[in-house]
């Protein structure tokens, strides 16, 4: 069975200018697109996972490629989340410090290359400072995926070497879900052992987390050590992408791109309904439960140039929530002899 729908027309103020391949436009425009212009990742503990996703979203009307990204020290690496960014949508860098083999003042610079709609070249300045005396197991606080609704836990293994009296003073924890203590394991030597135990509320809501627990300690140089926390809480049936990108569309040319649903185990899609009701949408409806189903979503645009956006409801046999996502794009404007 096969269910039509409209888009949804709306004004979406974006274009600066329009980039045609001009060089007198410099690397600003370029620039304008990072929500940063520099990157300070502070004072990291050795073996910690310090990451950082630089922002990036295209404010222009053209299709921005980013054609290769790289840095200049190994102490670093950086590489894209994706390597094209229709108009209006977002991606990020994602910059890494190897704290396992660098050490103390660490400086670098993440350089992205960017052919399109014509040629530009960001440098973006990177700062760090790795300790020598504290040490992560492992480098990071993963919960990894969490089923929303059932919380988790998971501990980190802090190993400090200095001073006899070196100590955790309190944790702070910048998400409401997330708690930790700070239990320490042993001491002497000039040596410091603490596990730190993290937990996950089980009332934290979808989507994912990205924070940085800070652990204060009662060094007077060194006051806070950050440590990564990450989780992906999803629900029973997931879907990728929750935002189908659709770029620019031409009135009348059909277009087709999957979105996939994923279960913990197989169910059946009973239904698929739009916001609208028009006939620019339709998809292949599966005819049988599995764990994994793959739909087809195509569009045939109207010739109504502008943005447009539509979500939609997928109705799951046996479970009282439906699941919903959405579609965006640009339709172009039809030219005229």
């Amino acid at each position: 069975m096969l269910k039509n729908c409209i888009f949804r027309f709306g004004v979406l103020s974006l274009c600066l200018f329009v980039l045609n391949a001009a060089p007198s436009f410099g690397q600003d425009w370029a620039m304008k697109m990072f929500d940063k212009d520099k990157i300070d990742f502070g004072v990291i503990a050795r073996g910690s996972d310090a990451e950082y996703r630089l922002k990036i979203k295209n404010i222009y009307k053209d299709p921005v490629h980013i054609a290769n990204v790289r840095t200049t020290c190994g102490c670093s690496a950086a590489e894209p989340s994706k390597s094209i960014l229709e108009s209006g949508e977002e991606g990020y860098i994602q910059v890494k410090m190897d704290t396992a083999r660098f050490q103390r003042r660490k400086d670098s610079n993440v350089i992205i290359t960017i052919d399109a709609p014509q040629y530009a070249e960001v440098r973006i300045p990177i700062t760090s400072y790795i300790r020598t005396d504290v040490v992560f197991t492992p480098g990071a606080a993963n919960f990894g995926s969490v089923e929303v609704g059932k919380g988790a836990e998971t501990t980190v293994a802090l190993a400090y070497a200095g001073r006899e009296d070196w100590a955790l003073t309190g944790i702070e924890s910048r998400n409401p879900h997330v708690t930790a203590k700070a239990v320490e394991t042993n001491r002497g030597g000039g040596r410091v052992n603490y596990n730190i135990m993290l937990t996950l509320d089980p009332k934290t809501p979808k989507g994912p987390i990205r924070e940085q627990l800070i652990l204060k300690t009662n060094d007077v140089n060194f006051t806070t050590v950050p440590l990564l926390v990450e989780a992906r809480v999803e629900s029973d049936i997931t879907i990728t992408p929750e935002v189908v990108s659709l770029g620019m569309m031409v009135p009348g040319q059909e277009k087709t791109v999957n979105v996939v649903m994923r279960g913990k185990k197989p169910f059946e899609i009973k239904k698929i309904e739009c916001e609208s009701n028009d006939e620019a949408f339709k998809i292949r409806m599966p005819k049988a439960a599995q764990p994994i189903h793959v739909l087809p979503l195509t569009i045939v645009p109207p010739d109504k140039p502008g943005e447009y956006s539509e979500e939609f409801t997928v109705t799951i046999d046996g479970r009282s929530e439906p699941i919903t996502f959405k579609a965006f794009g640009r339709i172009a404007e039809t030219k005229t002899n």
